[in-house]
């Protein structure tokens, strides 16, 4: 069986935010300009309460979904029982 490549991701070190993640994942890019990538490819992370903490077990994706994906699973195109 051959493994599909996943799309990247980190967990938070500790005490780190939105602007330590982006320095350390993105550092070729200036930082707001990081910290609005993250934030988009992350929104699962602002839906929370306070929206943008991180908890130790978050996964924070670094890169945007992988192309030809469309960001669904396998067998799950919305039609139920359609598999």
């Amino acid at each position: 069986m051959t493994l599909s490549r996943q799309r990247g991701f980190v967990t938070p070190e500790p005490n780190e935010d939105w602007r330590a993640i982006a320095a350390r994942v993105l550092p070729a890019e200036p930082t707001d300009a990081a910290i609005e990538k993250l934030r988009s490819w992350n929104l699962h992370l602002l839906a929370r309460n306070p929206p943008g903490e991180f908890t130790g077990s978050d996964v924070l994706f670094v890169e945007p979904p992988l192309e030809g994906t469309g960001g669904a699973l396998p067998g799950l195109d919305g039609v139920p029982g359609d598999d």
